[in-house]
C-alpha cells in the first residue's frame, strides 16, 4: 500500500513499515513510506499550487470542502472500521470520529464560502487623511502533523481551516495508524483539489516529520502530539522562523462538587478517563471530590469500573477497546507500577483482563490517596488510569486543579448552577464542561493554556491560524 500521495498521484516510499492490529497483534499492512526526498518533493508541488489555489474564491474552496464531507459520508462504515482495526478503539467510538470529521469539514466550507464578501475591511481611523483596509490572506504552504490517538479527527481540525483559508497542505499522518488516513487522502483526492494543493507523506516523525519542520518553504507547522516532539518541532521551526501551531499534553481534572449528583459524576468520570482507552489529551485523569460525597462516590465508581467490558473493538457489548501497541501498553503498565511503589492504594484494574491473552488492554485503573508529588498524578500516563482525591473547600479544589504544568480542560459536576459558573471561570484551562461529556464542536475553539497549546483550532480561531493579516493604508 502507498502511503505517499505528491502531486495528485500515488507513489511508492523508499521504505516499508508495518501495519498491526492493537486488539490482536495481527499484520494489517505494509505502507511504503517516505523520506526526507518524499518532504522535498511534496513542497515543491504545494508551492507551484499556491499560486492559483492561494487566488481562487472561496466559494469554490467551500465546494470542494463540501465534497470532502460527502465522500467520507458515503464511506463512514469502511472508515469506522479502519479506524478500530488500526486503532484498537471501539467501534461507536470510531463512529463519532468519523461524525466529528464530516462535522468539521462542513463547518469549513461554510466559512470558506463566506469569505469572498469579507476579505477587505475597511478599518475606521481617527484622522480624515488617510483610508484603510484590512486583508486576511493565506499564510502559503503549510505542514500538518498529527498523531494516533484520533485519525482522521485532528486531520480535519487542520486539514479543512487551512484549506479554507487557501493554503496548501503536506499532511505526515502518523505511521502508526495510517490507514484512515490513506482511505480519507483518496477521499480528498476525488473530491477534486487541483494537483499540489493537498499532499501526504506517511513516515516516521524523524524522517518525514523533522525534515517538514524544517524546511524554509513551508510558513507554518501545524502539529498535535506528545510536548517531547512538540519541543523538537518548534526547535526545528525557530531556524526558519516560521508559524507554530501546538496542541500538547493534559493532566486535566474533574471536579465533583459537594452538591453533586452522583451518579452523572461517575458517567463523567469513566467517560473523561476511559474513553479511547484513556488515550486523549483531554482525559479528566484527576478526579477531585467534596469530602461528604467521596466514600460513595469510590464504592460507585469502583463498581462502574470494574464492570466496564474490555474486549476487542468490534465486540457487541465493548465499552473499551486497547491500547495503540505494546510500547504503550509497557509504558502504561510502568506508570501503574511506580504508582503503587510511590505509595498510591490501588482501587481497582491495573492489569491486564482476564480472557484476553492477545492484544495491549488493561483494565480500567482507579486509584486512591496518590501523592501530590508522584508521577501518576503530575504526568500524562495516556492510558485507563484515574487518580482520586478528596477536597474540603471549592479553593481547595480549584488550586489542586490549577496546580499543573497543563492547563486543557476541565470538568464540573454541581447541581447550582451559579456555583458551577464561578467553579469554571477559576479553572486554568482553555476548555470546561458542567454537568456534560466531552462534547465539541466545530464552532468552539480546541486548545489550553500553560504547556498544552499554542495557538487554538477549531471555530473562527483554526481559520485564522493559517491566515495572514494585512493592512493596507493610503493617503486620501
Amino acid at each position: 500500500m502507498n502511503g505517499v500521495y505528491i502531486n495528485g498521484e500515488w507513489r511508492e516510499g523508499s521504505q516499508v513499515l508495518e501495519v498491526i492490529n492493537p486488539a490482536t497483534e495481527a499484520l494489517l499492512a505494509h505502507v511504503s513510506v517516505g523520506d526526507a526526498t518524499a518532504v522535498t518533493l511534496a513542497v515543491d508541488a504545494a508551492s507551484a499550487a499556491f499560486a492559483d489555489w492561494s487566488k481562487s474564491t472561496g466559494r469554490d474552496r467551500g465546494a470542494l470542502l463540501r465534497k470532502i464531507a460527502e465522500g467520507v459520508g458515503a464511506q463512514r462504515e469502511q472508515l469506522m472500521h479502519l479506524q478500530s482495526s488500526n486503532n484498537g478503539k471501539p467501534l461507536f467510538e470510531a463512529g463519532i470520529d468519523v461524525d466529528d470529521v464530516i462535522a468539521t469539514f462542513e463547518y469549513y466550507a461554510a466559512i470558506a464560502e463566506g469569505l469572498d464578501a469579507g476579505q477587505d475591511r475597511p478599518v475606521e481611523l481617527p484622522s480624515t487623511d488617510f483610508s484603510a483596509r484590512l486583508r486576511r490572506e493565506p499564510c502559503g504552504v503549510v505542514g500538518l502533523i498529527v498523531p494516533w490517538n484520533f485519525p482522521m479527527v485532528t486531520t480535519a481540525w487542520k486539514l479543512a481551516p487551512a484549506l479554507a483559508a487557501g493554503c496548501c497542505v503536506v499532511l505526515k499522518p502518523s505511521e502508526v495508524t495510517p490507514l484512515a488516513e490513506l482511505r480519507l487522502a483518496q477521499i480528498i483526492a476525488d473530491a477534486g483539489l487541483p494537483a499540489g494543493v493537498f499532499n501526504l507523506v506517511c513516515g516516521t516523525g524523524l524522517a518525514v516529520g523533522a525534515p517538514l519542520a524544517a524546511d524554509p518553504r513551508v510558513a507554518k507547522i501545524s502539529f498535535t502530539g506528545s510536548n517531547a516532539v512538540g519541543v523538537q518541532v518548534m526547535q526545528r521551526a525557530a531556524e526558519t522562523i516560521k508559524g507554530v501551531s501546538l496542541e500538547l499534553g493534559g493532566k486535566s481534572s474533574l471536579l465533583v462538587l459537594a452538591d453533586a449528583d452522583l451518579d452523572l459524576a461517575v458517567e463523567l468520570a469513566c467517560g473523561g478517563g476511559f474513553f479511547n482507552a484513556g488515550q486523549i489529551c483531554s482525559a479528566t485523569s484527576r478526579v477531585l471530590v467534596a469530602d461528604n460525597l467521596a466514600d460513595e462516590f469510590l464504592r460507585r465508581l469502583q463498581l462502574r469500573a470494574e464492570g466496564i467490558r474490555v474486549a476487542d473493538p468490534f465486540s457487541d457489548d465493548v465499552e473499551m477497546g486497547a491500547l495503540i501497541n505494546r510500547a504503550q501498553y509497557q509504558r502504561v503498565l510502568g506508570h501503574i507500577q511506580r504508582g503503587i511503589e510511590d505509595g498510591a492504594r490501588l482501587l481497582c484494574g491495573g492489569e491486564r483482563p482476564a480472557g484476553l491473552e492477545k492484544g495491549f488492554f488493561i483494565r480500567p485503573t482507579v486509584f486512591t490517596e496518590v501523592p501530590l508529588d508522584s508521577a501518576l498524578w503530575n504526568e500524562e500516563i495516556f492510558g485507563p488510569v484515574l487518580c482520586v482525591r478528596r477536597f474540603a473547600t471549592e479553593d481547595e479544589a480549584i488550586a489542586l486543579a490549577n496546580d499543573s504544568d497543563f492547563g486543557l480542560v476541565a470538568s464540573v459536576v454541581s447541581a447550582n448552577a451559579q456555583t458551577a459558573e464561578r467553579v469554571a471561570n477559576a479553572l486554568q484551562a482553555g476548555l470546561v464542561w458542567i454537568n456534560a461529556p466531552q462534547v465539541i464542536f466545530p464552532q468552539t475553539a480546541w486548545g489550553g493554556y500553560k504547556q498544552s497549546s499554542i495557538g487554538r483550532e477549531l471555530g473562527p480561531w483554526g481559520l485564522a491560524a493559517f491566515q495572514e493579516v494585512k493592512h493596507v493604508i493610503r493617503a486620501n
